[in-house]
């Protein structure tokens, strides 16, 4: 354990060393797994897969902003879809309007879940983002995680579609495309049920991690898992989808543990020597229950030179 908390403080200092440097090269990976994802999924628009205009586009990522990414991941799919047939673009721009309105007035700063979460549904552990933005994030960050899971349904979706076709049509035949097209988005049960299990489940873990309790995290982490299974089963039967309650339970355990590593880098305390303070002033009353971190002290490095040449004029 102790050599884990020494790791635990080498990583911390290190970061905090060279944050800058590692800002800009966590969002140009981020965002160069994110544009091949999309690449991968659609691949329509044959130029968007070039290698040069992907490194181009996450170098520009990686020294602007963190919600940039989302903007030319988003544009990427729309690139992809407007090459496959207008309606899916003209659909999609729509959808990304409205995400990017409510994004950016409730959860801006959540860029991650946005992207991680299609990420990891594609990795077929999309259970890890609702216990770690319960853990980590707001209530609010259920939006951000809502539009990763809509993100990838819709990814899903097109990468299997092929019979959208171009506009051009009469008009009861470009009718039926934008009605097909949204139906299978919008209409998609799964998905309904799995943003729904993942907005409670992060309101659920939230208020549990914030109570005064001890090892709060733990029964999160436990109650958030539970909850996921329960309401994904719950979804299933009530709206008749198709979800392997098989794939649900290992996807959570899996995610669960993962969040015990998450808790030991971000919360780690010692709830042996935990102090309750009582103090007053002229109006209240005050009772703190003030729980230590764990910490450790890293042995320094000491490096002795030996001159040996002034070592032999003695």
């Amino acid at each position: 354990m102790t050599s884990l908390l020494e790791l635990k403080q080498y990583i911390k200092r290190f970061y905090i060393k060279n944050e800058t440097y590692i800002t800009y090269v966590w969002k140009f990976v981020l965002a160069i797994i994110s544009i091949a994802m999309i690449n991968n999924k659609l691949g329509y628009m044959k130029p968007l897969s070039n290698i040069a205009i992907v490194l181009m586009a996450s170098l520009l990522c990686a020294i602007l902003p963190a919600n940039f990414i989302v903007i030319i991941s988003a544009a990427f799919i729309l690139g992809h879809l407007y090459a496959m047939g207008i309606e899916s673009a003209l659909i999609a721009a729509v959808i990304f309007l409205l995400m990017f309105l409510l994004y950016f007035r409730f959860s801006p700063k959540d860029t991650l879940a946005v992207l991680l979460t299609p990420l990891f549904f594609f990795m077929h552990i999309p259970y890890v983002m609702p216990l770690a933005m319960g853990l980590l994030g707001l209530p609010t960050s259920a939006v951000s995680v809502s539009f990763g899971l809509v993100i990838a349904y819709m990814l899903g979706y097109f990468s299997t579609t092929t019979s959208v076709a171009k506009l051009g049509g009469d008009a009861e035949e470009t009718s039926n495309q934008f009605q097909q097209v949204l139906s299978g988005i919008l209409g998609d049960k799964t998905m309904v049920v799995m943003i729904a299990a993942f907005a409670i489940t992060i309101v659920i873990v939230y208020i549990i991690r914030r109570a005064s309790i001890n090892y709060s995290w733990r029964i999160a982490i436990a109650a958030g898992a539970f909850s996921l299974i329960v309401c994904t089963l719950i979804g299933n039967l009530m709206c008749g989808t198709e979800i392997s309650l098989f794939g649900v339970i290992v996807g959570t355990i899996v995610s669960a543990a993962l969040m015990l590593v998450v808790e030991f880098f971000a919360f780690n305390v010692d709830y042996n020597r935990t102090e309750k303070v009582q103090f007053e002033d002229d109006d209240y009353y005050y009772y703190v229950k003030a729980v230590p971190k764990v910490t450790v002290s890293t042995p320094e490095r000491r490096v002795k030179r030996i001159n040996r040449a002034s070592e032999r004029r003695r």
